[in-house]
């Protein structure tokens, strides 16, 4: 089964680019040949004669001050899960990637006739999903329509309010697409599946009882399927890490977090799970292969929860020379490195690596649920540092009861390390979470008027902190000066930046993040 078209409306006579090779086509491994058989496997005939047409789409375009674009590893899991199940034919768009308009992004669904339309979206994003899927309906009026991704797993119910969807798959989505597709293609009752937030005949929304079980066994599920979308494209662009230009190829290698900070709603549990070692360095060496990259981004969420198989991955990178380049944009757990860890990760060609402090507050620490040893957190980046590794930092301003006093210690922390870059976010709550339920407990006044739609993270007008708006838009707009006005620090920049010369580029960001508030302020006062 090859790719789709996914050119624009007016482009349909264009011809798209070669393919790469589908999975099932190069098999170097005992452990890829069980994943790469993917494409070839059909389990299920379905009721239809004609072939199951599904259509799985990421919404949400590009914003100028947040202008990144990955690949859509969520829905290329599910798509290349489903081909191990039904016969199915797929089609993946990435609006962030293609920049379609959210009328081509319906076109494509129609012009690939899809009998099932998922959406899959973040909240800033999520405003657009009511007239996409009225859009949908009224075009394709017998498809199933779904949403899934982050946004249903912070609204659940909420988030299927609004729209023309059928149901909404909360948490991890391929057992769960598995039992909603078997269901389609028998008797249509949604009521079966565990967990699953859907419309009966009368529209009204209903939540299943039970939930589905986590994949355990990640190993045992087909490489994303990479040969749905034209990776091509992402290189142009830039992705997490600040680096646009890259060849390279977003990788997942676990799932779950056993930490408990309280604004992570944990998609996908607290239970750390992980690909081996050896699927891992198989996925890689396919992509090199097949794809061409010379680079790759982990977007775990905790990368290096087990020092065993950090070790075992740099050993397997070494062993079968690969010489790629590794980052890390999604940040790992700097109190939980030492030197074996850094020098094993630096060793496998790591050269971007960001670390999340969030708050210089030990009492925030506890209070929020991360438990950051923050001496050991400056000594971990002090290790990758030495070790070549270009070091980027998060934190966060704004937390329930936060201080003045607190707000300047997280940037004194992030000032004094050896961190390259810095990022001073704005605490967000987002429901189902702990922070949310916190907030919604103490100040529910402070959620009244959050505005989620259609901006990035980083610009969301809301304050949880014990100070008033200007103290606090002051702090984020101080801790950029103070963190980035360093002539040494400054220097390190330009000589650690694997591309210097595209630093310009990033000039009107910092630029609005030193003005955030002023012009907010300026305009209560006319």
């Amino acid at each position: 089964m090859g790719t789709t078209n996914t050119q624009r409306p007016a482009d349909r006579d264009h011809v798209t680019p070669p393919r790469a090779a589908t999975q099932a086509e190069t098999v170097p491994s005992s452990h890829l040949e069980k994943a790469c058989k993917a494409a070839d496997i059909r389990k299920r005939a379905p009721r239809h004669a004609k072939q199951l047409r599904v259509f799985l789409a990421n919404v949400g375009r590009r914003q100028p001050m947040y202008p990144l674009a990955t690949p859509p590893m969520g829905l290329m899991y599910l798509a290349a899960y489903l081909r191990t199940k039904f016969d199915v034919d797929i089609r993946v768009i990435n609006q962030r990637c293609e920049g379609f308009s959210d009328n081509e992004l319906v076109w494509q669904a129609v012009d690939h006739h899809a009998d099932i339309v998922g959406f899959s979206a973040l909240t800033p994003a999520a405003h657009a999903l009511g007239g996409l899927t009225r859009k949908v309906r009224q075009a394709l009026p017998n498809a199933l329509i779904l949403l899934g991704g982050p946004h249903v797993s912070a609204f659940r119910e909420r988030a299927i309010e609004g729209t023309e969807a059928d149901a909404a798959v909360v948490g991890e989505g391929e057992l769960a697409l598995e039992m909603i597709v078997n269901t389609y293609l028998d008797d249509g009752d949604l009521s079966k599946v565990p967990g699953l937030i859907w419309r009966d005949a009368d529209r009204h929304v209903i939540t299943n009882p039970g939930f589905i079980p986590h994949i355990a066994d990640l190993d045992s599920l087909p490489f994303p399927a990479y040969d749905l979308i034209d990776v091509r494209k992402y290189w142009r662009l830039q992705s997490m890490p600040p680096i646009p230009r890259r060849r390279y190829a977003s990788i997942v290698s676990s799932r779950g977090c056993p930490y408990h900070c309280n604004w992570c709603h944990r998609i996908f549990g607290k239970r750390f799970r992980a690909h081996s070692a050896e699927r891992v360095v198989d996925e890689i060496e396919y992509y090199k292969r097949t794809l061409g990259i010379d680079d790759v981004e982990f977007i775990d969420d905790i990368f290096n929860h087990d020092r065993k198989r950090v070790i075992e991955f740099s050993q397997l990178v070494g062993q079968r020379d690969l010489r790629i380049k590794i980052a890390f944009p999604n940040a790992i757990r700097a109190d939980a490195l030492n030197q074996a860890t850094v020098d094993a990760l630096a060793d496998a060609g790591t050269y971007f690596c960001s670390f999340s402090l969030e708050s210089g507050s030990p009492r925030l620490q506890k209070l929020i649920g991360k438990h950051l040893d923050i001496p050991r957190f400056l000594e971990g980046i002090e290790m990758a540092v030495q070790r070549g590794i270009f070091a980027n930092g998060f934190n966060m301003l704004g937390f329930p009861t936060e201080t003045e006093a607190e707000m300047q210690q997280t940037i004194d922390v992030a000032r004094h390390s050896l961190l390259h870059t810095a990022s001073f976010f704005t605490v967000t709550p987002f429901p189902n979470t702990e922070l949310y339920d916190l907030v919604q407990r103490t100040h529910p006044e402070k959620l009244a008027n959050i505005s989620y739609a259609d901006t990035d993270f980083s610009r969301i007008p809301v304050n949880l902190a014990a100070v008033p708006d200007e103290v606090l838009f002051y702090y984020q707009r101080r801790a950029n000066r103070q963190f980035f006005m360093n002539p040494v620090r400054l220097l390190r920049i330009v000589r650690d930046f694997p591309q210097p010369h595209r630093l310009p580029f990033y000039i009107p960001i910092f630029a609005s993040r030193l003005t955030k508030g002023l012009f907010t302020a300026a305009a209560r006062n006319d």
